[in-house]
């Protein structure tokens, strides 16, 4: 049976000039008789199989360039709840109240957590009203079939719904600040506690003998603050920030248990039953502690508790719908003013909707650095005039009385 005549025993010289680069790039040993074009030879021009550990580079998708400013901005968020916040003196709050706060928070935009934060939902909403408004214009110019509409609808719908967006976006970030208001009071309370242990302690415990363990009491006391702090904190190091305030077999201790606040609590409850005190004494000693058990309870309440998901997801939801038919809405009466629009639209609703987000984990919110900071110093200041207010006293009680008339001179 005669073989089929093939493509190749007809090529001219020319067109063999153009395919010797391509067997130079991928040999393939010619064959001896000319033979039908085979899968071998059309698979020598493609590519060599993909290495199945792609380097880095090549692993960029679409999916990832998309998602790199969300995860920027993610990462700008992060990084800024784990700043340290500082108490305000006077001269913060003369510059907080200064006439010159609206040009300073302006230039200040571009480094604000909050305005970074709502560049990717910004981007995302103003890109599809350009897409909405390009599409419509081509519409217009007749540039697209006829049988394409123009994307356009009454406002009404939106004038309707206006009202219950806004009274969405007011209750969620009021239930936002009462959460943070009520983590403040939680931490007013543990900071007063704390301090009120300490007086108790220093006030009631006396004598040589009691000297090593009330000082180790004291040191348990400016130690759960700091304990606190650092179990509501994502990220926070306990070692470093205890290290300074007790003994490496205590700290041992504390880090190896599973809830260190009340480790320390049972520090201070077993030193407070080692002293030799009145039965009296020892019960108001111990009372104070309730204070400690109130504030943890609370403080993990707000932080396992959030806002309910449901109210978040309606609030998030409504404004995803409103901004990607805006630029529809709008489109009868502004045109090509609906890109602006759109993105005036999301960058307000959006960082009112943010703010009450960030503020509903409070204690990143709060400084909580410096309240331990202050605790440890007026703990640390009321040790060291101890005994130099008990030498004023007993002066005083020692000094003969003298009376003194009504205009505050002493009578001959």
């Amino acid at each position: 049976m005669t073989k089929p005549t093939t493509p190749t025993t007809s090529f001219s010289p020319s067109s063999h000039s153009t395919l010797r680069p391509i067997f130079k790039l991928h040999p393939v040993p010619p064959p001896s008789t000319p033979t039908k074009p085979s899968l071998k030879i059309l698979c020598s021009q493609n590519p060599p199989p993909a290495n199945p550990n792609p380097p880095p580079n090549q692993t960029l998708t679409l999916v990832s360039i998309l998602s790199a400013i969300p995860n920027w901005a993610d990462t700008i968020q992060e990084r800024g709840m784990r700043q340290n916040r500082t108490l305000y003196n006077h001269e913060n709050w003369v510059q907080h109240r200064s006439s010159y706060r609206h040009i300073r928070h302006f230039l200040s935009s571009l480094s604000s957590r909050v305005i970074l934060s709502l560049i990717p939902p910004v981007i995302a909403f103003t890109s599809f009203a350009v897409l909405i408004a390009g599409y419509n214009s081509a519409v217009f110019v007749h540039w697209l079939p006829e049988f394409f509409p123009t994307l356009r609808a009454s406002s009404l719908p939106y004038q309707l719904t206006a009202p219950a967006l806004a009274l969405l976006l007011v209750f969620r970030t009021e239930a936002s600040y009462s959460r943070f208001e009520e983590g403040r009071k939680a931490w007013t309370m543990v900071v007063a506690g704390t301090n009120d242990f300490a007086r108790q302690v220093i006030a009631s415990v006396e004598g040589s003998s009691e000297k090593s363990l009330k000082k180790a009491i004291l040191q348990y006391i400016m130690a759960f603050p700091v304990s606190l702090k650092c179990h509501l904190i994502y990220g926070s190091d306990m070692e470093r920030d205890l290290e300074n305030l007790l003994e490496a077999d205590d700290l041992a201790v504390v880090l190896s248990s599973k809830h260190r606040p009340r480790c320390i609590i049972e520090f201070i409850s077993q030193g407070l039953q080692m002293l030799h005190l009145e039965e009296s004494k020892r019960n108001l000693l111990e009372s104070k502690i309730s204070c400690f058990h109130e504030g943890i309870g609370v403080c993990e309440q707000l932080m396992g508790i959030p806002i309910p998901l449901s109210y978040t997801r309606l609030t998030s939801r409504f404004l995803v719908l409103w901004h990607l038919t805006l630029p529809i809405i709008l489109w009868e009466d502004c045109n090509w003013i609906v890109v602006p629009a759109t993105f005036i639209s999301a960058a307000s609703l959006f960082c009112i909707e943010e703010v009450g987000v960030l503020i509903e984990e409070p204690f990143p919110m709060l400084a909580l650095d410096e309240l331990c900071k202050v605790v440890h110093n007026n703990i640390r200041e009321s040790i060291a005039s101890e005994k130099l207010i008990q030498v004023q006293l007993n002066a005083k009680r020692k000094s003969p009385a003298t009376e003194h008339s009504p205009n505050g001179r002493p009578t001959s």
